[in-house]
């Protein structure tokens, strides 16, 4: 088998790394059945639109980076469709992430070679670790994105998976630092307490992961107004903040998003 990871039409670096660089927006696109949806906290999903032409219009935007989370994948135990990969390849000339239902290499090579730039993982990573070790030495640390969702329980930030289904025995700041270790090149941290709510991302929880990695974290969960984002840079110096509904539904544009964060001396692109 050979491993050919990045597409030859984009050529963008996948990652911008840390220290004083511009800050990344990410729309983050949830899929099912091969719609766009949005719910609160993980649930109550609701239609949120086309992928493929969501993706086109969040480009011509100016977002700097797509995900895109196949997010039933691991618990109906589905392939991420590779279809979908190659269609928004065609149409956006920005990097993007396609996560969910990667268990293997060869899942992880089916998608870059159909034109993703960084592969996600998250449950699969938790029940595998060594899955990041393999993918890292295939691919290069920079295509390697670990997903992590995370919900207080007791006092706690604990990992979950499947989807947010289920709790586990370990804590978010470890495990983000075995993965760390392991090879992952970027961090997505989802947390679900905040997930959907619009009441604003997890700063404390973020400024604490974000001082103990030495690698990106991207913010996710609980963006609702321009503002959030603000706080999120501010408060936490993440290298990147990620959102959906507000941005599916047309509530912060990025234009606008980008211009008040400018206006605040956030550097973006």
């Amino acid at each position: 088998m050979s491993f050919s990871a990045a597409k030859p039409e984009n050529s963008s670096s996948p990652f911008r790394g840390r220290g004083g660089l511009a800050k990344r927006i990410i729309p983050c696109l949830d899929v099912k059945d091969g719609r766009t949806v949005k719910g609160v906290n993980f649930v109550d999903l609701r239609d949120a639109g086309d992928p493929v032409e969501l993706a086109w219009n969040y480009s011509n935007q100016g977002a700097d980076e797509l995900v895109f989370l196949d997010i039933t994948a691991t618990h109906e135990r589905r392939k991420t469709m590779v279809d979908l990969v190659k269609s928004v390849a065609r149409q956006i000339n920005i990097p993007f992430t396609i996560g969910g239902g990667i268990n293997e290499i060869a899942d992880a090579d089916a998608l870059l070679n159909a034109g993703a730039d960084k592969i996600s993982i998250n449950s699969a990573a938790v029940r595998n670790p060594g899955l990041i070790d393999e993918l890292a030495k295939a691919f290069g640390v920079q295509f390697v994105v670990i997903a992590v969702d995370t919900r207080r329980i007791d006092g706690k930030h604990i990992v979950h998976l499947n989807g947010g289904r289920i709790p586990t025995e370990k804590e978010t700041l470890h495990w983000i630092l075995e993965a760390e270790g392991r090879g992952a090149g970027e961090i997505l941290l989802t947390s679900m307490d905040h997930d959907g709510t619009k009441a604003g991302f997890d700063n404390e929880l973020l400024s604490e992961v974000n001082s103990a990695v030495n690698i990106p974290v991207i913010a996710s969960g609980g963006a609702g107004s321009v503002q959030h984002f603000v706080d999120v840079f501010e408060k936490s110096n993440v290298d990147a903040a990620l959102a959906a509904s507000v941005f599916h539904y047309g509530e912060i544009l990025i234009p606008d998003l980008k211009g008040v964060l400018r206006g605040k001396g956030i550097e973006v692109r």
